[in-house]
């Protein structure tokens, strides 16, 4: 079995971080973050999960803003990751970071009610 997907997701995840982090500076795109990336078995197509602080409507407009510059971060990963070929990407909104915090909410407003134990 080959490492070889996961290095190269490993990669992505952190050129992008960069190129987001230093490069872009499209205002549309607010508070993001590469949470995971898939690379498919052949190396062509990649998948980012990126996750994004803010309202419903900030978080779809800033996976529109990163499915525009996407030409951008292909030619800049190119530049940086030398491959025979860049992998085509496509951003998907991360919701677990939200999942994740809605679901300790709900805990905490259990705990204190009661836990439905008699007192």
């Amino acid at each position: 079995m080959s490492f070889r997907p996961e290095r190269l997701a490993e990669a992505i995840k952190k050129e992008i971080s960069d190129i987001l982090r230093e490069e872009l500076k499209d205002p549309r795109i607010g508070f993001v973050s590469i949470t995971s990336v898939e690379v498919s078995k052949d190396l062509r197509c990649a998948s980012v999960y990126a996750s994004v602080f803010g309202e419903p409507a900030q978080q779809k407009a800033s996976i529109e803003a990163l499915q525009k510059a996407h030409g951008f971060i292909r030619g800049e990963l190119g530049r940086r990751i030398r491959l025979r070929y860049t992998p085509e990407i496509t951003f998907k909104l991360d919701q677990s970071i939200s999942h994740g915090s809605r679901i300790i909410a709900l805990m905490e407003e259990v705990r204190e009610k009661g836990g439905g134990q008699d007192e």
